[in-house]
């Protein structure tokens, strides 16, 4: 498969592996058609379908990181090697690198935050050769994703269980003043993404975070992930800095499965049940 597909296509698990205690990879031998930050749709015959990053990307395979926080993503977490689920994708608008950075006159940094390091690995990767920061932040150790699989890299904790006790954005200051960043990548907590995406605004830098909505179709014809009228299945899932400056619901509200607008706070909850 060398584009993307938007029927779900059946496919076989070649690989699992365990990330953290509540995180695992399921990996796949299939090409793909993929932009570094868009997504794919899975679906469990009779069960749903949910958007995921993909997180492990290659000539002949990819993989995509479940974080098990609801009876969807618990499902697969107890799915084995050789299990068959419907894969459809990739989707939507990736990440893009500026020709400053590809001719190394400029420098990027990277921010994850939790699971939303899903989303900035394989973009890591491609600009791993490239003047990089690489920031990653999680509420405590075990939930410190990817953190031995790259080199250079800084580390956050809330309770300060291991790396800096704090979170990304507490040294962007410092680091931009040494590196003069051209653009800052970003994916977590929304309230981390706001916070990055006002330091660049401050700064003048080029912003690009991935946003979380709730998505049904992943196509951009169902409605269910409009934000400020953009479809962040088609429009996003990554948003630079003019399409966050014109959308009043970055960094404050989502919308549940019922379109009741709600706080980011009461969104976490819900997608976490």
């Amino acid at each position: 498969m060398n584009e993307g597909f938007e029927q779900p296509v059946m496919m076989k698990i070649d690989k699992i592996i365990d990330e953290s205690d509540d995180t695992k990879s399921f990996m796949f031998r299939h090409n793909l058609d993929y932009n570094p930050g868009q997504f794919i749709m899975v679906w469990l015959p009779g069960i749903d379908e949910k958007p995921f990053a993909i997180s492990s990307f290659g000539e002949d395979f990819f993989g995509f990181t479940v974080l098990a926080r609801g009876n969807f993503t618990k499902l697969l977490h107890n799915m084995k090697q050789g299990e068959q689920i419907g894969i459809r994708g990739p989707f939507g608008h990736g990440f893009s690198i500026p020709d400053s950075i590809k001719d190394g006159t400029g420098s990027a940094c990277i921010i994850g935050g939790g699971c939303g390091m899903a989303s900035l690995t394989v973009l890591i990767e491609k600009l791993q050769d490239y003047n990089t920061t690489i920031l990653i932040g999680a509420t405590t150790k075990t939930k410190l994703l990817f953190k031995n699989r790259y080199k250079d890299i800084t580390l956050f904790t809330d309770d300060g269980s291991e790396g800096r006790n704090g979170y990304p954005t507490d040294i962007l200051e410092d680091l931009h003043k040494k590196h003069k960043y051209n653009i800052i990548y970003t994916c977590g907590p929304e309230i981390m993404m706001y916070k990055v995406y006002e330091f660049c605004r401050k700064y003048n830098i080029q912003c690009e975070a991935s946003l979380e909505r709730y998505m049904k179709c992943g196509i951009g014809i169902c409605g269910q992930c409009v934000c400020d009228g953009q479809m962040v299945c088609k429009d996003g899932p990554v948003f630079d800095s003019q399409a966050l400056g014109k959308m009043s619901d970055f960094g404050s509200c989502s919308l549940l499965k019922s379109g009741q607008r709600v706080s980011l706070k009461e969104y976490g909850e819900w997608i976490g049940c």
